[in-house]
This record gives structure tokens, C-alpha cells and sequence, in this order.
């Protein structure tokens, strides 16, 4: 696989990120965040201005007709500014009707996702019964529920679209230590329901999509405390020189890039893999997963020492990148389960 950028993602890379960098301010976020956790303001731009909702979906369906490489350039620099948008909704819901819905799903909602008209929400842990088209039940704690339009409430064997105006849905948004991606507990009440007529390719649409989500804004959340942490090492003096002189500190800020230069491979491997179809795929989806978010916790908590003191209050940001990153830690599956099936592919692979 070839890990350059080409010249059409380079220009992507840059036009996003400056994007983010100009928009999506602390301030725009802590505001959000006092909020329902949504800075719908950006997410109007991204989707309407920049263009870039549906990047990675067709044309026809009102996409730009990329992959996901260029999917994961928008998802690090989102990332990097710890930007209070529903884009892992985005990412599954419309993989999952892409892959696994109707024609006339297909036609419902996936331009207006990517155009930012409706907000998509997923939960794969449903404890729900059916009866006919109708649903009962709870789900688990939903990213972004609290303002979706759309819900893709999926159990092992099925899946369903359930839109969040049906009188029977009751949605409970909690208070959660991320406040950048609120969760929220579903329950449905005789809910109105339509099947999703290949749950599987849905589901693992959706589950490789939100993996390389949460891989991707990782990578860019642990960069920007790089970046973040580097620009403090050269104005804070201590002893009459900058604290970046001293070696310890050197060592602390080496060991950070190394981590994230590991991180970025591992992301454009699986994006690659996704894009080109590959053998490696799900190899490289759970070991992105896993390793980035590692990564990311460890350089948001990296970040919050490094700045001593100012490092610890609510007025600084590091506090942000540490609960974000503590958030994509547990999100669709833990470290260790993805280690476990990193390691059941290669020992299937072995044997």
C-alpha cells in the first residue's frame, strides 16, 4: 500500500484543518458543551460550506465519492480540536444504510446526512422486542442521541431505522464525563421501525466506519497535545531557560512523537485497507482502534503533567483532550477486546 497523500488529499488535509483551527475555538466548544454538546453552528458549516459530510459516500447519494482515507484526514483534524460535532453518527449511520439499506432508505437519508439536515445515531447493544414494525425496549448509552434525528438500533442478528420524532422513542441524555459527545439512553415504546434488509453488511459497515472515526480523531487529539505541549515547552522558563531545554522534559516530549507517529501509520493503514478492500482489513480496523486510543491517553495525560500546575484547571484545554480521550477509550470496545481479536485473527491466520 502506498501511505502518501496524493495531491486531492493533501489539499483535503489542509483546507480541514484550517478549517477546524479557525471554527471549532475552545470557546465554541466549552459552549457547546454548557449545552446539549453540539456546536450545531459548525457542524452547518462542515456539512453545507465545506461540503465534506458525505466524503466518503457516493455521488448519486450526495456524497463526494472518496473512501476513507480522505474520511480520516476530516475525522484527525476534528479530532485535533476536540470539535463538538456528531461525526461518529455521521460515519455509521450513513455506512450502515449504504451497505445495508433499501433503495428507498438509501434515498431518505443519506443525502440528508451528509448535507447535515438529519443527525444520525447507532447502538449495536439493543435489549429490544418486535412486534411486527414495531419496537420495545432499551439501548445502551448513545453517542449524540440527544439530537438526532435518526436511529440505527441494531441487536446481534438485526437492525432497524427508528426515527427520534416517533412518539414511542424517550430518549435520556446524562451528564458524562466527554461532554464534546454526550451519550444518551434510548426507550422505545412501541416504536415504529424499519428493517434494515442485510443487517450484516450494515453492521460491519457501521463498526468499520465508527472504528476509523475514533482511530482517526485519536490521532489528531494526540498531535494537537504534541503540538500544544512543544509551543508551552518554548514560553514557560524555569531557572532562566525554557523548560523545553531540559532533557527529561526532551525525552517525555520524544517519546510522544514516536507514540504518534505509530498512531498515524496505524490509521492510514486501516483506511487504506477499507479503501482497497484488503485481506488486512479487520487486523487493521481493531489494531487502529486500539492503539490510537492508547496513544491519545497517554499524550492527553502526558500533556496535563508536562504544563505542571495550569495543566490541572478548568480554564486549560488539556482537560478536554484527556476526556475525550478517555471517552474513545471504551467506545465500541475496549483496548482489550480489540487486542483479543487482533490476536484471534493472527493465530486464525496461523492455523
Amino acid at each position: 500500500m502506498d501511505f502518501a497523500f496524493t495531491d486531492e488529499q493533501r489539499m483535503i488535509d489542509e483546507t480541514v484543518k484550517g478549517f477546524f483551527s479557525e471554527i471549532a475555538t475552545s470557546e465554541k466548544t466549552r459552549t457547546a458543551m454548557a449545552a446539549d454538546g453540539f456546536d450545531r453552528a459548525l457542524w452547518t458549516a462542515f456539512c453545507e460550506e465545506l461540503g465534506l459530510g458525505g466524503v466518503n459516500l457516493p455521488e448519486e447519494h450526495g456524497g463526494a465519492g472518496l473512501g476513507m482515507v480522505e474520511f480520516a484526514i476530516l475525522a484527525e483534524a476534528a479530532g485535533a480540536q476536540v470539535a463538538a460535532i456528531p461525526l461518529l453518527g455521521l460515519a455509521m449511520a450513513s455506512d450502515a444504510i449504504l451497505k445495508g439499506g433499501s433503495d428507498d432508505q438509501k434515498q431518505d437519508w443519506l443525502a440528508a446526512l451528509a448535507g447535515g439536515e438529519a443527525i444520525g445515531a447507532c447502538t449495536f447493544d439493543a435489549d429490544v422486542s418486535v412486534s411486527g414494525d414495531q419496537l420495545s425496549g432499551t439501548t445502551g448509552l448513545v453517542a449524540h442521541a440527544g439530537v438526532a434525528d435518526l436511529l440505527i438500533v441494531g441487536t446481534e442478528s438485526e437492525g432497524w431505522l427508528v426515527r427520534t420524532d416517533d412518539p414511542g422513542v424517550t430518549i435520556t441524555v446524562h451528564t458524562t464525563m466527554d461532554q464534546t459527545r454526550p451519550l444518551a439512553t434510548v426507550t422505545l415504546d412501541s416504536a415504529k421501525a424499519q428493517s434494515l434488509s442485510n443487517w450484516n453488511a450494515a453492521r460491519d459497515a457501521a463498526l468499520a466506519a465508527g472504528w476509523i472515526c475514533l482511530a482517526a480523531e485519536a490521532l489528531g487529539g494526540a498531535q494537537a497535545t504534541l503540538d500544544r505541549t512543544v509551543a508551552y515547552a518554548k514560553e514557560r522558563e524555569q531557572f532562566g531557560r525554557p523548560i523545553g531545554s531540559f532533557q527529561a522534559y526532551k525525552h517525555r516530549l520524544a517519546d510522544m512523537m514516536i507514540e504518534i507517529e505509530q498512531a498515524r501509520s496505524a490509521v492510514y493503514w486501516a483506511a487504506c485497507a477499507m479503501d482497497e478492500g484488503s485481506d488486512d482489513a479487520a487486523l487493521a480496523l481493531n489494531s487502529a482502534k486500539a492503539f490510537c486510543a492508547d496513544t491519545f491517553f497517554k499524550c492527553a495525560g502526558d500533556m496535563i503533567q508536562l504544563h505542571g500546575g495550569i495543566g490541572f484547571t478548568w480554564e486549560h484545554d488539556a482537560h478536554l483532550f484527556f476526556k475525550r480521550a478517555r471517552s474513545i477509550q471504551t467506545l465500541l470496545g475496549s483496548g482489550n477486546w480489540h487486542r483479543e481479536q487482533v490476536a484471534k485473527t493472527i493465530l486464525g491466520e496461523a492455523a
